[in-house]
């Protein structure tokens, strides 16, 4: 399991990319973003179209490790982008439109992590490599709004849980890689 992580637009998904099209041919890319609007539909697609045409894709953001223990065929390594997006959506998906001053952090953060482990689980003794895309959070300002800053809460203990099970990290600055485990 290798962990890429670094800011929006820092170049995460096109390094993974790379480097596991250096180690498989064949490549489970599992994208978390949902098309809730004009826009977002057109960044998917631009994304798809950077991706290889032979490479299959698994569009959603539950249940991920079963996803890589079951629809991953056998020479295939996976990348899943991104983390981050894969915990908002299911941030959202608890809170079912309930306030962000009524929500549970604690209860919701640990169905988020259950389900963490489980892409863990399955991405270490998956016998090809696994690259999970994340984006680090924690550089910037602290945000304003109570659901905002729980969210980069989340993100960033998910990020140290995952970077701590990861055989490599790398962090990503101005499209560079640098190796940082």
């Amino acid at each position: 399991m290798i962990l890429v992580t670094g800011g929006a637009r820092s170049g995460k998904s096109r390094y993974a990319e790379r480097l596991l099209a250096k180690q498989c041919e064949q490549v489970l890319y599992i994208a978390t973003a949902q098309a809730t609007d004009e826009e977002m539909a057109a960044r998917i697609e631009r994304h798809k179209q950077t991706r290889p045409a032979h490479w299959r894709t698994w569009e959603g953001h539950q249940d991920l490790g079963a996803v890589i223990r079951r629809y991953r065929q056998e020479q295939e390594g996976v990348i899943l982008e991104c983390v981050t997006t894969f915990i908002a959506n299911l941030l959202f998906d608890l809170a079912e439109g309930v306030s962000a001053d009524e929500l549970d952090f604690a209860s919701l953060e640990v169905f988020i992590q259950h389900q963490l482990d489980d892409v863990i689980e399955a991405s270490l003794v998956c016998p090809k490599p696994v690259y999970l895309v994340s984006n680090e959070l924690g550089m910037g300002v602290i945000p304003e709004n109570r659901l905002a800053r729980h969210f980069v809460d989340i993100a960033g203990r998910a990020n140290q849980k995952l970077a701590q099970a990861a055989k490599e990290v790398w962090l990503m600055v101005s499209g560079i890689g640098v190796k940082i485990k």
